[in-house]
């Protein structure tokens, strides 16, 4: 079996002292270049790398970020945690990556696992459940381990939060979706107990109120694609069906064009649609579903950047919004 790589073989084999292979493995000016590029190049040779942990307990820095997400495999999620991977490799970090399917039991396990792997700070998108008691997260920035909420952020806690202009994105969905007239729109959101949904809905609700007053907007709400996909059938199965449809994210597109399929309604002839979107789901369709643009990947290095902020020079929280984009498919 190899032996793995450590200062002190370092040190014997070059006949250095251990203080003088830390130093240099670190950069430190006191060190001679030849130095330096000697002890590299053994301790590559080596495939030398510093003990994690010992690192923390000796510096009380630790170099490891826990990312919590509802659910991994949704595409939104996929693109957050890529682009924040890549932004964390790049600077030496390393991510702890958990899911909480929406479940708050599941969400405050995860927090728990992050503080016992004394992670430097933790990114978190909020699960669909209920959680009016922030306290979790309060005992978190007392503890001296940031928060950054993305995505699916609380309400005004004084917490740092980075997240799409989602009263902006409902108002662009609703004034693109009435550019032609409408006898009635059927909207899909998601969970009323999310800020991010109530802001969607209420931005939404009132363009179309003030654009078109005499149009009738049925709301409904979905907590997941098979819901979703059960009331865009119900409500698209009766007589006098609508005739557009709004869909608050990709998770709840993805449901109802599984109805609009089984029912063979025409896009855009029989109902036009339009979807606030990461922006991959909308191109599997034919035609291309307009969408108003969440990204994913500029969230992600965005959230990363808020975290890197937090953790090098102790800022305090602050709202980050990204301002949102129309992408014009043929669904209108």
């Amino acid at each position: 079996m190899k032996t793995k790589a450590t200062l002190k073989n370092i040190s014997e084999m070059l006949q250095l002292s251990i203080s003088t292979v830390s130093r240099a493995l670190k950069d430190h000016p006191d060190i001679a270049e030849q130095t330096k590029k000697k002890v590299r190049e053994l301790a590559e040779m080596m495939d030398y790398e510093p003990n994690a942990f010992a690192v923390y307990l000796r510096t009380n820095n630790s170099r490891l970020l826990g990312l919590i997400v509802p659910e991994i495999s949704d595409y939104y999620y996929h693109s957050f945690i890529a682009a924040v991977e890549e932004e964390a490799r790049a600077r030496g970090y390393s991510l702890m990556i958990l899911q909480s399917a929406n479940d708050l039991a599941t969400e405050t396990a995860n927090i728990r696992l992050c503080k016992l792997n004394r992670v430097a700070g933790i990114l978190v998108a909020l699960s669909g459940g209920e959680r009016k008691d922030l306290s979790i997260f309060e005992r978190l920035e007392e503890s001296g381990i940031p928060v950054v909420f993305f995505d699916k952020v609380p309400d005004g806690k004084g917490f740092a939060t980075v997240s799409q202009a989602d009263e902006e994105a409902g108002q662009l969905a609703a004034a693109s979706l009435l550019k032609k007239p409408r006898k009635k729109i059927l909207a899909i959101f998601g969970n009323p107990d999310l800020s991010i949904t109530r802001k969607r809905l209420r931005a939404f609700t009132a363009t179309c109120k003030k654009l078109a007053p005499s149009t009738p907007v049925k709301i409904l709400h979905a907590a997941n694609r098979t819901e979703a996909f059960d009331a865009t059938l119900h409500a698209l199965s009766r007589k006098d069906r609508a005739d557009a449809l709004f869909c608050m994210s990709d998770e709840i597109l993805s449901g109802a064009m599984k109805a609009v399929h089984r029912l063979r309604l025409s896009v855009p002839g029989s109902i036009g649609i339009i979807s606030i979107s990461n922006g991959f789901i909308p191109g599997l369709f034919n035609p291309e579903i307009t969408y108003v643009e969440t990204s994913g990947e500029k969230i992600g290095r965005k959230a990363f950047h808020e975290m890197l902020d937090r953790l090098i020079h102790q800022s305090m929280p602050r709202e980050e919004i990204l301002s949102a984009r129309l992408v014009e498919g043929a669904s209108l």
